[in-house]
């Protein structure tokens, strides 16, 4: 297949999985980081590989992308980035704790839980979103394939209907960059 014929394959079936997505669940994520913003209440994100780097530039969208207008950035954690943090759990209870230990320590009533993870079942990602559920937060996931575990246990999966990574990846920031423009431009 010559690059031109990839490039098209590849990028149309991007376009079949925006086309897709479940708008009731962006709605709902929306709805949810308003009133975080406006209660001034934290939201927690974290994923591996990728999906920490997306959660990374989520929460740094989210926290000054989101400002307009007399409008606050929203309190944003990212659980991926503090790697003091991170490999301190890692070590001492194991990787598969290194969010829930987190979250168990930090989240208060009214926050929110993103936990992104592109297959859906990253141990982590998952005992992450049990961990918020059992403080009794708004929790949300992020995904794609099937949804995987992921899609079942948070209390607003969004999971991306494409089965190849990268392009799950690539819609996952896409999504990412369309809630922080309708939290700065529309709400």
């Amino acid at each position: 297949m010559n690059t031109s014929d990839y490039y098209k394959n590849y990028t149309g079936s991007v376009r079949s999985a925006i086309d897709a997505i479940p708008v009731n669940a962006l709605e709902q994520i929306i709805e949810q980081l308003d009133k975080a913003r406006r209660s001034r209440a934290t939201v927690y994100i974290f994923g591996n590989g990728g999906s920490a780097a997306t959660a990374s530039h989520f929460a740094s969208d989210l926290a000054k992308g989101a400002q307009a207008n007399g409008k606050p950035g929203l309190r944003t954690i990212c659980l991926s980035d503090n790697f003091a943090v991170f490999t301190a759990w890692a070590n001492d209870s194991g990787y598969d704790n290194v969010f829930s230990a987190q979250l168990e320590n930090l989240v208060q009533p009214g926050d929110i839980a993103i936990g992104i993870s592109g297959s859906g079942n990253s141990h982590n990602v998952l005992k992450g979103i049990h961990a918020a559920r059992g403080r009794g937060i708004v929790t949300v996931g992020i995904t794609g394939f099937d949804g995987g575990k992921l899609k079942d246990i948070a209390d607003i999966p969004l999971a991306v209907p494409n089965n190849n990574m990268e392009q799950v990846e690539d819609i996952h920031m896409l999504l990412c960059h369309f809630i922080t423009s309708y939290l700065r431009e529309v709400i």
